[in-house]
């Protein structure tokens, strides 16, 4: 029974880049990954694109960033960032 408890609170993570960040407190991230083809058995990349809230507005274009899973904070905003993870080389 505990255990089915600790995994509701569970929230999903993931790492990704930044792709746009020219709203106030919201960036685009973009999450890449590769699923097999179930035919054909070759990998595919695979990208989705997630809109998350950056409170401070810390994170710039090309910038690592981890997200974490939250309620619904505007119609398409469910994603929080919690950290920069590494930042983009400087041009």
């Amino acid at each position: 029974m505990n255990d089915n408890k600790n995994m509701l609170k569970k929230r999903k993570e993931y790492v990704g880049q930044v792709v746009s960040d020219k709203m106030d407190k919201t960036v685009v991230v973009a999450i890449d990954r590769m699923v097999q083809d179930p035919r054909y058995k070759k990998f595919l990349k695979r990208t989705n694109k997630l809109k998350a809230h950056d409170e401070k507005n810390e994170a710039r274009v090309g910038d690592r960033v981890k997200l974490i899973e939250t309620r619904p904070l505007s119609r398409e905003k469910r994603w929080v960032v919690i950290e920069v993870l590494e930042r983009a080389k400087e041009i």
